[in-house]
């Protein structure tokens, strides 16, 4: 009898863990392609996945979720509407407090705020800002389930301040916590500035913190990125830098390589 009872629980648990599982990838799946995101943003999927990059870094709706300068919000439109019941979504936005921030990244934030304010799909999403040249924190001490960053790593290794960026994502963190990277992936340079970054370089920064790698990804590759463009990464969309010259040959080549590293704050 206590067996049977045993093998209940234990089909009961499984049941609900994967009946929780595919409410969250519709949910992931039903915000990729919701009417809130733009068809350009829409588009982008394909290159992006993120409803299998999401699903690897472990995400659940009921979690503290902090984005690290969200850009043109294509992850935030993802990420707010399946935080927004029952989780918290935090865009870590740009530092308004600094005298040189630049115009474009003063307009993301007014769209931020605005969309926010707006748009009820965004629940209850907040914005904080983030500066790691001045090593601000991201809030309380160990108050975050994850920290998501997507393509910022290498203006970080350019200005010197990856390290802070990456110890605040730590403090942040609670223990077992959820670091998720995403960063254009290329072999290392001696000097310039071409937007990738090896995954040894990455993985370096992060155990420099306090991090343990998890998991690695395949999620994001792309075979197709030559990595040899005199515009850089910036060559290939949705920048496509070099306007009209090879266009077509960097639109069918798409958005770059990537690598797709799930880190975890030790318990």
């Amino acid at each position: 009898m206590l067996r049977r009872l045993v093998v209940l629980v234990v089909l009961l648990v499984s049941s609900s863990t994967l009946l929780a599982t595919e409410s969250l990838t519709t949910a992931l799946q039903q915000a990729a392609t919701g009417e809130h995101r733009s068809p350009e943003n829409i588009a982008r999927n394909q290159y992006r996945h993120p409803v299998k990059t999401l699903e690897f870094f472990g995400l659940k709706a009921e979690m503290t979720v902090i984005e690290i300068n969200p850009g043109g919000m294509w992850y935030t439109e993802v990420l707010a509407p399946v935080l927004s019941e029952r989780g918290q979504y935090i865009a870590a936005g740009y530092d308004m407090m600094r005298d040189d921030l630049p115009g474009y990244q003063i307009q993301q934030n007014k769209m931020l705020q605005q969309r926010f304010a707006t748009e009820s799909v965004f629940g209850k999403a907040k914005i904080i800002g983030f500066s790691p040249a001045t090593k601000a924190p991201l809030g309380e001490p160990a108050s975050a389930d994850m920290v998501l960053t997507f393509r910022n790593t290498h203006g970080w290794v350019r200005d010197g301040v990856a390290g802070n960026a990456y110890k605040a994502f730590f403090d942040v963190l609670k223990p077992g916590g959820v670091l998720g990277v995403v960063q254009h992936r290329g072999p290392a340079v001696n000097s310039g500035f071409t937007g990738y970054l090896t995954e040894q370089q990455v993985v370096d920064i992060a155990q420099a913190a306090g991090f343990e790698l998890d998991a690695r990804s395949e999620i994001n590759a792309n075979p197709k990125d030559t990595k040899d463009y005199s515009a850089n990464v910036w060559a290939l969309p949705p920048v496509l830098r070099m306007g009209e010259v090879d266009r077509e040959k960097h639109l069918a080549i798409g958005e770059s390589d990537r690598m797709t590293l799930r880190f975890r704050k030790p318990e």
